[in-house]
């Protein structure tokens, strides 16, 4: 279904506004909603029409229900530097949930395109080398977040759901956790691991939001650029020097060292363990393959600093 009259949650973050800019410039889509409590992150002029509205709000139904939105992007607004854990978990969860309840509620909603994480699998000393989509979900808000997701698909079959778990991304200009993480003059790395690390550059993980959302494609796909780094050649690669401390301190560590970094659950055990992700699906099915491998996302994210 060619999509007309796009909602786009999370427009405040770097991602979701510039995902929304990108779909209003797309002709045959006649209106796009940026949806959050703060204006898009974009620089330009664009055709997003801008609603200011917190998803866990009652309003988000009349917003859908008032345009006839026929397709519903959440791109999960970004939590403000230092918020606390729990309101990090109402913001994601049970703004998933609200949003979740008015597109069931809405006789117009026919796609919705769920932007998940590969936190979603977790990590751990007997993890898999590789995840694939088979792989259960773990525990944390990623997994509770998919689990409604589902829940809805089951009772609206009517609507086509497509989930894409992603890799951590890193680009030029981008201000995420992991960004600023790698920006730190020392750099806390977990004293006796080396982990795997896999990127997604910001434009590959554009472009499939955007095939996601003007496609149809359902289903649950992984999404990572090819390869990956070890932590210790990322540093050296960020022109950094490590600090290693025990596994958990690194969160401390990290806080200390300054940045206003705040890593979630997941990267924390990303750091540790390392996570890997299979595309295949991704490739084949989807019908997409990522420009930048890990290693080049991560030196196009150097050079820009």
């Amino acid at each position: 279904m060619a999509p007309k009259i796009v909602l786009v949650t999370g427009v405040a973050d770097q991602l979701g506004g510039q995902l929304a800019a990108q779909l209003a410039d797309d002709p045959t889509i006649e209106r796009v909603l940026g949806v959050d409590t703060a204006p898009p992150a974009v620089s330009r002029a664009t055709r997003v029409e801008f609603v200011r509205a917190d998803i866990r709000s009652p309003k988000i139904t009349k917003v859908i229900d008032s345009a006839k939105v026929d397709t519903v992007v959440h791109a999960a607004p970004r939590p403000g530097v230092g918020a606390t854990r729990a309101a990090i978990k109402e913001l994601n969860v049970i703004g998933t949930m609200q949003l979740l309840a008015a597109c069931q509620r809405s006789r117009s909603v026919r796609k919705l395109v769920v932007k998940s994480t590969a936190e979603v699998y977790g990590g751990g000393a007997s993890a898999p080398a590789v995840f694939t989509e088979q792989d259960a979900p773990d525990k944390g808000d990623a997994a509770e977040i998919e689990g409604y997701t589902r829940g809805f698909a089951r009772r609206r079959p009517d609507v086509e759901v497509t989930i894409v778990r992603l890799a951590e991304v890193i680009g030029p200009h981008l201000d995420n956790a992991l960004s600023r993480y790698f920006s730190l003059p020392v750099v806390p790395t977990v004293l006796g691991f080396d982990a795997r690390v896999q990127l997604l550059h910001i434009n590959d993980a554009l472009a499939v939001l955007i095939r996601a959302t003007t496609h149809d494609l359902p289903g649950v796909f992984n999404v990572g650029g090819d390869g990956v780094l070890m932590l210790s050649q990322a540093v050296r690669r960020a022109g950094r020097l490590p600090l290693p401390v025990p596994r958990a301190a690194i969160g401390t560590a990290t806080r200390l060292a300054g940045g206003h970094v705040e890593l979630s659950p997941g990267q924390t055990r990303l750091l540790s363990y390392g996570r890997v992700i299979d595309t295949t699906r991704l490739k084949t099915t989807f019908g997409f393959t990522p420009k930048w491998t890990t290693t080049a996302a991560f030196d196009d994210y150097v050079s820009s600093r």
